[in-house]
């Protein structure tokens, strides 16, 4: 049976931003919350190990996730804002917890 006409997105604009927010975006954030983590957490060769399962499984949730929107562009100013977000802690956990 197929999808009612009337709930699918018509602008090719809309559809470009989902689809992009979810791939670029979601990579983004799904990439930089286990950097993060792998600063700040004390077993940071743990996190990364598990980061090559993890970080897929996170990353196509986060590419679903810009479909359950209505506006495209919305998310993706939220996912830039997030992907701000972890980036500065990131940077914070570079300056206090480094690695090497």
């Amino acid at each position: 049976m197929p999808a009612n006409k009337k709930y699918l997105t018509k602008s090719f604009h809309q559809k470009f931003a989902k689809l992009t927010a979810g791939f670029f975006g979601g990579y983004a954030i799904s990439a930089l919350l286990h950097v993060l983590l792998a600063f700040w957490l004390p077993d940071h060769k743990l996190v990364l190990i598990t980061s090559i399962f993890t970080i897929f499984l996170f990353w196509m949730l986060l590419f679903i996730i810009p479909y359950l929107f209505e506006n495209g562009w919305k998310i993706w100013g939220i996912y830039l804002l997030i992907t701000l977000i972890l980036y500065v802690g990131v940077y914070f956990g570079k300056l206090y917890y480094p690695i090497i």
